[in-house]
């Protein structure tokens, strides 16, 4: 973990799991969590000997329970939060093996990508959801 301004910087990667429907799975954070209840793409912190991607992978596997075939980067960006700097790395995942659910007692869900509500996420996804919703390909 780095320090900025004498914050530190918390580096995540989250996969956006997305079905052959264009529906994303979507996890609830836990009671306890920052943002409880809210919504979120699985994922989780990249340790200091891991590229992003193989955290998104190992994340993925231990949270949803899948293991991922192949992952795109999709965005990439920094949010300052008030006790830290987030910097996230988010990666559309199409293709895994496995059928994702809440391993670790959390809700896990499918939603479609167009009813997808910023409110719904903590306010670094606000820009994301915003992208995600505008670039619903034609399937």
């Amino acid at each position: 973990m780095e320090e900025h301004n004498s914050k530190p910087i918390v580096r995540v990667a989250a996969g956006i799991i997305r079905n052959e429907f264009g529906q994303i799975y979507l996890t609830q954070r836990l009671e306890g969590q920052d943002f409880a209840q809210s919504l979120e793409f699985p994922g989780g912190k990249v340790e200091a000997d891991e590229t992003p991607e193989e955290a998104l992978k190992r994340e993925l596997e231990e949270e949803v329970g899948i293991v991922t075939l192949s992952a795109f980067p999709y965005e990439h960006f920094s949010f300052d939060y008030p006790n830290k700097i987030i910097e996230f790395f988010f990666y559309l995942v199409e293709e895994w093996a496995g059928e994702p659910f809440g391993r670790e007692g959390q809700e896990g869900f499918w939603i479609e990508q167009s009813s997808l509500e910023e409110g719904q996420f903590p306010p670094a996804n606000t820009d994301l959801i915003r992208k995600l919703k505008s670039d619903i390909c034609c399937r």
